[in-house]
């Protein structure tokens, strides 16, 4: 659930990382700070603002630690946008890959969504009544809405319509004009009638024939290496180049309700001040998360590859430094944009980046290998703690799972032996023996409807001895 940014204290965010998120107690402590101090610098005067730089972070610690689970709760947490990239997707200018400018665009492109989605929102009632008359029309389409002005009368009492009533401008005779009264008053409560029915839902499985806008958009082909933002190509302004047509669907009531909806929201959001407000929000408070920053790492004098990722470094750095990139919503300044880099740095250290990139990240936090206690804890008390949600996979068909303390203790120490004698991938350990464990009660599931199994101690040497004991094979199992 995301809030505000600016009513969340250092603390709070740390209280909302603990519940997912065990220990790394620095690393959510620097964020939490870093996040604060966005806030703190809005509040500043204006000539000062422009002078506090964000403190990009760079945190270490190898895989399965929280790293990337911190950046990921950062971004259901915040309001703020939020873009995590991965470093190994960007490649120098002149190779094949993407442009690192491209992580800037997408985080702008992630704040128009954000954005459009906030004023749909404020729109939402209006677009609510505007979808049903539709929806009216559609079900009555001889009954329009009435506003005092019907199909056949104007509001001063005088036909518009010649033939049968004589010459356009002759005056309505008053017994005409009595029925044509009579007519919209009935045709008007028809139209109550089925405004009710419809929300009351009576209606949803009706059939309906609504228009939806047909994209006309030709076949294009990228070339990878190219930079299609660039081109600063408008696709719905191509839309309308291109003669975008509307389609008759037909579907029912329900479905058509939410596409009516969505055309209204987008009628009623004004997309310019969509993008400024988006471009706003992405300087001022934007955050991009990029992982694993160490592969880009690079020693010195050495030639073939790492070419390319010192060159991924200098094309970074100005990005980091605050540079102006051209997006197709506008021209963006990351001058203010807080970077947070993530790397288990297993054969290079952040010694190894350019100096200027270290520069650049003056903050560093080394998060901690985890233990047997972590794993007790990783696998009981986090809201999503992973024996909670076996639990709860396996309730859907009717099995109840029980685990007992001494067989939670047990998973945690095999998974904590097993990351120590093979390669230590952290909390991701617990999944696979997780796997393993349940997998014969999972695969027999639907023909235990009804029974309720105790995990004990027991259950878990008898399922893992084998591969605890096998190192070979638990090197390919877990």
């Amino acid at each position: 659930m995301k809030r505000d940014l600016q009513n969340l204290t250092p603390k709070e965010i740390v209280a909302e990382l603990d519940k997912f998120i065990i220990g790394q107690q620095k690393a959510k402590k620097a964020v939490a700070i870093a996040l604060r101090n966005r806030m703190r610098r809005r509040r500043l005067p204006e000539e000062l603002r422009d002078e506090v730089a964000p403190k990009n972070i760079i945190m270490m610690g190898p895989t399965g630690v929280g790293k990337t689970e911190i950046a990921r709760r950062l971004s259901k947490l915040t309001g703020a946008p939020f873009l995590k990239v991965e470093a190994t997707k960007y490649t120098e200018v002149g190779y094949v890959g993407r442009d690192v400018e491209s992580m800037v665009r997408d985080l702008v492109s992630a704040s128009v969504s954000m954005v459009k989605a906030e004023l749909q929102e404020e729109v939402k009632d209006e677009a609510r009544k505007r979808s049903e008359e539709a929806l009216l029309d559609l079900l009555l389409p001889g009954v329009k809405q009435h506003s005092g002005e019907s199909e056949t009368g104007s509001r001063d009492g005088s036909s518009e319509q010649g033939g049968g009533h004589g010459e356009p401008g002759r005056p309505v005779p008053v017994n005409e004009l009595a029925a044509q009264t009579s007519s919209e008053e009935a045709h008007s409560a028809t139209r109550e009638k089925f405004r009710i029915k419809l929300r009351e839902g009576k209606l949803d499985d009706k059939e309906v024939e609504v228009q939806v806008t047909k994209s006309n958009f030709p076949a294009i082909e990228i070339f990878s290496g190219s930079s299609f933002e660039e081109m600063d190509l408008n696709l719905g302004n191509l839309s309308n180049l291109l003669g975008g047509k509307k389609k008759r669907k037909r579907t029912t009531v329900k479905h058509a309700r939410e596409i009516l909806m969505q055309e209204e929201m987008d009628k009623l959001v004004d997309s310019d001040r969509v993008s400024e407000l988006a471009r706003q929000r992405a300087e001022q408070m934007g955050i991009i998360f990029i992982d694993e920053i160490d592969k880009i790492a690079s020693k010195e004098n050495r030639g073939g590859v790492d070419v390319s990722r010192e060159g991924v470094q200098r094309d970074i750095l100005p990005i980091v430094e605050g540079a102006t990139v051209t997006t197709k919503h506008g021209m963006v300044d990351t001058s203010h944009i807080l970077f947070i880099a993530a790397g288990a740095f297993h054969s290079s250290k952040p010694s190894d980046l350019i100096p200027e990139l270290q520069g650049r990240f003056p903050l560093r936090v080394e998060l901690e290998a985890l233990h047997a206690e972590d794993f007790i804890r990783i696998l009981t008390q986090p809201q999503n703690a992973l024996i909670r949600q076996y639990v709860e996979l396996l309730k859907v068909e009717g099995v109840r799972l029980e685990f007992n303390e001494e067989a939670i203790q047990e998973l945690s120490e095999i998974a904590a032996s097993v990351n120590s004698s093979t390669e230590n991938i952290g909390a991701r350990r617990l999944h696979t023996i997780m796997e393993l464990l349940l997998e014969e009660i999972s695969f027999n599931a639907p023909d235990l409807n009804g029974q309720t199994i105790p995990i004990t101690r027991e259950y878990v040497q008898e399922r893992l001895e084998e591969i605890v004991q096998d190192q070979d094979l638990s090197r390919y199992i877990l």
